[in-house]
């Protein structure tokens, strides 16, 4: 029989969930406060909302972030999805660890690093600095953490589908767009999520390759914060939580109805 959850357990996971979702709670409560003051509660009030919409800054910031987050993310999908097929596909090639170390070096590199090179780099190629340096620099920061949930879904793969489409006549290419891919769509799906909501919360490299015009979001709040919280703070907060979630949600009904569709040939 399955043991219950002890007491040790419960206390363990309710402060675990408390630490981490109780201040974004507090945020999107004090987001709907009629006082001014951040910390002390005027009543219910939806003025901070209406309000947001006249402050052109954080809206502005807040579209550049979308499109930022929108490009890298597909950007970084394709090229980590590529990089994670040659990683299980190809077998042993040459400099296979120097790529593979170079690929994942991202996850292990302190933010001011990759911030700083990147910076040098546009400065030497002399490319000016904007909204397509920001949108490099997030691409490839985030294309590692798309090739490793990518590599993981092909490392337990079965083989066998792509050979048998092969064996029909099926060119590589054909198999891999007709076979492989709405197999491993989960995770190329997970993959694009996890590199669209690290995009959106990137402050340290943003900064570092931003220019003129290219404020993104988190910069905007940064600078305003130093200053004093806002409520308007907490309402743009409040709705880009609600914009994230729904998106994690889209995507976790799609996930779990494609691979509903999967496994149909499999019970049939």
């Amino acid at each position: 029989m399955r043991k219950g959850l002890g007491p040790f357990t419960i206390t363990a996971l309710v402060a675990g969930f408390a630490f981490l979702y109780l201040p974004i709670l507090l945020l999107i409560v004090y987001s709907f406060n009629d006082s001014r003051l951040v910390t002390v509660w005027g009543g219910f009030s939806t003025r901070w909302y209406g309000s947001l919409w006249q402050n052109q800054a954080l809206l502005d910031a807040a579209w550049v972030t979308l499109r930022v987050a929108f490009v890298s993310a597909t950007l970084a999908t394709i090229l980590g999805t590529m990089a994670a097929v040659a990683l299980t596909r190809l077998g042993r090639f040459r400099s296979r660890t120097l790529f593979a170390g170079m690929l994942y070096a991202p996850l292990v590199m302190p933010e001011v690093i990759t911030g700083l090179s990147l910076l040098l780099l546009f400065v030497a190629i002399d490319l000016n600095r904007g909204y397509w340096t920001v949108m490099l620099a997030h691409t490839s920061f985030t294309m590692c953490f798309v090739a490793v949930v990518v590599q993981s879904r092909l490392i337990g793969f079965d083989r066998s589908l792509e050979e048998a489409a092969q064996d029909l006549g099926a060119t590589p290419l054909r198999t891999f767009f007709s076979v492989t891919l709405p197999l491993i769509a989960p995770a190329v799906a997970a993959g694009w999520m996890l590199a669209f909501t690290l995009s959106l919360d990137d402050l340290v490299i943003a900064s570092f390759t931003t220019g003129p015009g290219a404020t993104t979001l988190p910069m905007r709040i940064y600078s305003q914060v130093r200053l004093g919280v806002t409520p308007e703070i907490n309402a743009v907060c409040t709705l880009f939580i609600g914009f994230v979630t729904l998106i994690v949600m889209a995507s976790s009904l799609a996930m779990k109805r494609q691979m509903i569709v999967a496994e149909q040939p499999v019970r049939g």
